[in-house]
This record gives C-alpha cells, structure tokens and sequence, in this order.
C-alpha cells in the first residue's frame, strides 16, 4: 500500500500515547554514547564521518508546513486506522500536565486542538528555494487549504503565513511564497541524474509533526513507477521518512537537494525504509514555470498509446518490443494532422529512444508548445519520418476524448452473424453500440460470446470488444472478420494483431495461432 506523506495534526487523546512513547525514548537517550566504527579493509578501525555539517548547512532552510483544513463528514480522528497512531492512554491521567506543557512550550492551546467534523491541521514540509521566500513542497500537502491558512514554520518556530503561487498535480508539487524582512536561508537543488543507487541521501522534514527531524540512507533505486501520475520516476530511498516528511527535501552529500519526499510503501502507514522522492531534474522545469506563470504548459502530441508486447512486435515486424503502440489519434490533434496513424510504432521522439510509455509522455510534456518534433515511427515494415508541430496539453485529456465520435450512428443493423476460433460475432448495432459505450466514429463487429477454450481468450479478448481491423485491415461485417481471422491463420507467420474498442477505448491484441491447436 502507497500512503502519501502529509499527516493531520494528532488529537490530544491520541497523542498522550506519543508523548508516553516519546518520554521512553528519552529516557534511552541518556544512555552512555558509543562512538560509530567501522572497518578498513585491512581490518584496521576507522571513525565514520558525521553528518552533522551537512545538517547545520541545510536545516535551517527546511520547514514544516501547517494547513488548515476542513474535515471531512464522517472523518472522526482526521486519519484513524491509517497506522502511525498512539492511542490507549486515558483523560485524565498524570500524563496530562506533561502534554500541556508541552503545547504551551509551542505555543500551542491544547483545547484549541482540531475536533471531529471541524477543521483541523495538516502537517507536512517544505524548503526554500530561494532568499525572498519561495518554498517547494508537495500538492497533497496544501490540497485542501483553506484562503490564507497555510503557515510556514521555521526551525526557531517563527511563523509566516504562505501564499499558494501554483500548484501541478501531475506532478505533485506546489509552490509557496511568504514575505520576510530579510534575506532567508536556501538551498539548491542539485543533478538527480548523476546520483547512483547506493549513494548517502539525507532526508530532513516535519515527521508527525515533530519538526526538524533528519534521516539518512542510501539511494536504493531509480525510476520507479508507483502508478500516482503520468509522469511517474521516483528515486526510491531507504532513510527512513513517514507522514508529514511529504515536500521535504531528500538532500546529497554535497548538500543539494536531489529529491523531494512524497510518498512511502507501507503496509501500516509506518515507514519500512521504501520511500519515495520526486527527482530534481524532474522537479525544477516544474517549479521555474509555476514561479514564472503560476501553471504548468506541457507539450501535447495527441495519441492514446500502449505497450508493445513481443507478439505484437513480431506481428507487425519489429526487431525487437521497444517503443510505443500508436492505438488511438486524436481528432483535430498534432499527430492526426503530422500524419500519425493508428498502428504506428513510436520509435524515437527527438532523438530519444522509447523504451517505456512513460518514456514518450515524459519526453512530449517537456516539449515546448509551438516546436516542431522528429518522430521516428515503424510502419507496415518500414521507417519513416514524420515531424508535427506540439501542442498545448489541454487541461482536461478526458473531455477531449469524450467530444470525439460525436454524432449519428450511420453503420445499419445487418442481420447475418458469424462464429469461429471460438467467438461469436455480431454487427455493431445502435443498440449495442449505446450499450457498449462505443463512439459513432468507430467501425467494426462486436464480440457478443467467447468460449473458454478460444485461442484469443489467452489474449484478454472479451465479450463486448468491438473488433475494429484485423492485421491493420478494416472490418465491417462478421463474415467479413471471420475470413480475415482465418488468412491471417494461413499466413506465413500465421499471428493476428486485432484492434479492438473496448466501452471507447482502442486498444490492439496480437495473437499467434502456432502457439494453439484450439480454433
């Protein structure tokens, strides 16, 4: 389970039990100090360096981030049963007095403290970027913020109340400003590419709201997908973080910021030492824009895109299953009108080759809108060339798609049907196509049964796929399917690539008939 970082203000009750534990680990604290060893490869001990330049260095430009909220209806407990709580410890116990005064140290009244079906108080971190008080974090962290309710604090627990400049979604960041009377303390980001899986990292933030709290581990992987946004490329890390680090940096030995803190897997909210951190270079195109313009621009080439499954490559002739599977054009997009079909493989954009789908998506959005791409495409056998102009990303991809297939069925209702391979086959009628959910602009027939033992039911072929073309060739009846299903079984390679719609999706399938005696 993925649990993002921010962490809503504990309740009294529940944070006596943090205190109590707290007050145990003070208690181990005083115990007689022994100094970190290792040794050399000679067997000789050495002294480990400290740590402790670097965090006088980077703290004090790291902050804890206050947001107040509205809490949900039915949330009680702001986050009960997400893990990471301390409960147990009743009103009024000899524990009390020890909580109060530790409010009132902070300046904080405990009976002011957040109440179910009220506000309440989300707690996450930030750093600034720069002297006059811009500070990065993350989106989730001032999701729901009210106007003029988020508070930046400081290690010295000054307070400053923070604008929202802009935020991305997308990407999960967001950008504060606050004012101040002098120059304040910053730090920079740094190359997120050169660090290595196995590198120190340093991670530094507001932990259940404890504030100031640093941990360090090593890099222990890069690009990770957790499947949270389009544009997914995490640097996993082993120091520990847990919630409220959300937006803290995850620093370099040099003592740049190389990552920023967004997300954990944990199957209790606690951390197991796999984080997550938005990298740096991805981060600072982000930030720059949301500074300049207060939004982000992404470039947009206008295609639904899948993967290229080895059957799919073999079908279509491709060397190897790198790339990225053209299933859809937009209407009136970049692509349609460069000249991009339906079918093509997406081999290079740029320059870059794709390898992941991610890859290409990445590499349009940081396109500039107006420029002029190069896309190297495989079609039908062969390499070509073919150059759009990008796009604006529109903000909302899902209402582009919905305005597509617009209009009156066109396609009658022909009576006859057709079975083999297993699959029964039936003309798409304006009734099936309403109930299916299929745009009008889509042409084909609909599966409506498919046995167990078809061969195309180890394709993830399904009752109600709309089949579209066969080996890239239109279909308009079920007869007609069915003789291109059966030449493209007497074929020389005897593999099928089907386009299919499924509910108004495009999507292709490829099957090889050598791999079944079934059909």
């Amino acid at each position: 389970m993925f649990h993002v970082l921010t962490r809503p203000a504990p309740h009294l009750g529940r944070f006596r039990a943090l205190m109590l534990a707290a007050g145990i680990g003070a208690s181990l604290a005083f115990a007689p100090l022994v100094q970190a060893e290792a040794q050399d490869a000679a067997g000789n001990l050495v002294q480990m360096p400290s740590l402790s330049p670097l965090i006088k260095k980077v703290l004090p430009a790291v902050v804890n981030i206050s947001v107040l909220e509205k809490a949900d209806a039915g949330d009680q407990t702001a986050d009960e049963g997400d893990g990471g709580d301390f409960q147990g410890i009743p009103p009024g116990s000899p524990f009390d007095e020890f909580l109060k005064k530790f409010f009132e140290d902070r300046g904080l009244n405990p009976k002011a403290m957040p109440q179910p079906h009220a506000q309440r108080m989300a707690l996450g971190s930030g750093f600034i970027i720069d002297p006059s008080g811009l500070v990065v974090t993350n989106n989730h962290v001032v999701g729901d913020a009210q106007a003029n309710k988020v508070t930046v604090i400081f290690q010295d627990d000054s307070r400053h109340v923070a604008k929202v400049i802009g935020r991305d979604p997308k990407t999960d960041l967001a950008l504060l400003k606050i004012e101040a009377s002098k120059p304040l303390p910053y730090v920079n980001f740094g190359d997120s590419s050169v660090e290595q899986v196995g590198d120190w990292v340093v991670a530094v933030g507001n932990p259940f709201g404890l504030g100031g709290t640093v941990s360090a581990g090593i890099v222990s992987a890069r690009g990770r997908d957790i499947h949270s946004g389009p544009y997914d490329d995490f640097l996993q890390i082993d120091a520990p973080i847990n919630r409220g680090n959300s937006g803290g940096p995850t620093f370099n030995l040099r003592g740049e910021v190389i990552g920023i803190n967004t997300a954990i897997y944990s199957p209790n909210g606690g951390s197991v030492g796999i984080g997550f951190a938005i990298p740096s270079n991805l981060a600072k195109p982000v930030i720059e824009q949301l500074r300049e313009h207060g939004k982000v621009s992404r470039g947009w080439l206008g295609v639904q895109i899948q993967e290229v499954t080895p059957a799919i490559a073999k079908n279509l002739g491709l060397p190897n299953d790198h790339g990225a599977l053209v299933a859809d054009v937009t209407k009136g997009g970049p692509a349609e009108k460069s000249g991009i079909r339906q079918g093509d493989v997406i081999e290079t954009f740029n320059g870059q080759d794709i390898t992941k789908l991610r890859d290409l998506t990445r590499v349009v959005a940081e396109t500039p809108v107006g420029h002029t791409a190069k896309v190297k495409i495989w079609r039908k056998g062969h390499e070509t060339t073919i150059e759009p102009v990008i796009g604006e990303q529109p903000e909302n991809l899902g209402l582009v798609a919905s305005k597509e297939g617009s209009g009156e069925d066109q396609q009658p209702a022909a009576p006859q049907r057709a079975t083999a391979f297993g699959l029964k086959l039936s003309p798409l009628t304006p009734e099936l196509r309403k109930q299916l959910k299929v745009p009008a602009s889509v042409k084909g027939v609909v599966v409506s049964q498919i046995s167990d033992s078809s061969p195309l039911a180890d394709v993830d072929l399904q009752a109600g796929d709309v089949i579209v073309s066969v080996n890239q060739e239109p279909v308009s009846t079920p007869k007609d399917a069915v003789a291109k299903l059966k030449a493209a079984q007497l074929g020389a390679d005897k593999s099928v690539l089907l386009q299919i719609n499924r509910h108004g999706i495009n999507a292709f399938v490829a099957w090889s008939s050598d791999q079944s005696d079934n059909g």
